[in-house]
């Protein structure tokens, strides 16, 4: 019984945090915008979380939030004036992905720069580790004279000595 006890509260421990977030009572009675709720809510940062949804977050400040989407969204508002009023109110750190502008390029083009520059790099050693024949300036290399080849044997010869 011991056993089966523990292994409920492990369950329980390691089941996700976030099927419990949304509230029945935040819940909109229309279908459509619940959906669209839920779905700003998954683009929208937990501020004291930061690493969650304020769709996944059962932090007070989330919930706050979640009804403040679902009362825009009853106002009237579309999503995108939803994310502006959001953006406005709390900055541009409140979307979980932030927009394309000059002071976040850095975040969108720093990955695909690495993995560029990285690339590059492989390369280069790619093309320093091949045998010499290969490389360009092995192409160039002819064979010994037969003059070469006699005076090459002859200082073999005398260095056995």
């Amino acid at each position: 019984m011991k056993l089966l006890a523990r292994a409920l509260i492990i369950l329980a421990l390691l089941s996700p945090a976030c099927a419990w977030a949304v509230q029945p009572d935040e819940v909109l009675s229309d279908p459509a915008l619940e959906a669209r709720a839920r779905s700003l809510s998954k683009e929208l940062r937990c501020m004291v979380c930061q690493n969650q949804s304020i769709d996944d977050s059962a932090a007070p400040l989330a919930r706050d939030l979640r009804l403040l989407v679902r009362e825009r969204l009853t106002s009237g508002d579309s999503d995108q004036q939803v994310l502006d009023y959001l953006v406005a109110r709390y900055g541009e750190f409140v979307l979980l992905k932030p927009r394309f502008a000059w002071n976040t390029a850095f975040l969108w083009l720093a990955p695909p720069g690495v993995l560029l520059g990285g690339a590059l790099v492989l390369l280069v050693i790619a093309w320093r580790r091949r045998a010499p024949g290969d490389s360009p300036a092995g192409r160039d290399i002819q064979a010994l004279t037969p003059a070469e080849e006699a005076r090459l044997a002859g200082l073999m010869q005398s260095g056995d000595r």
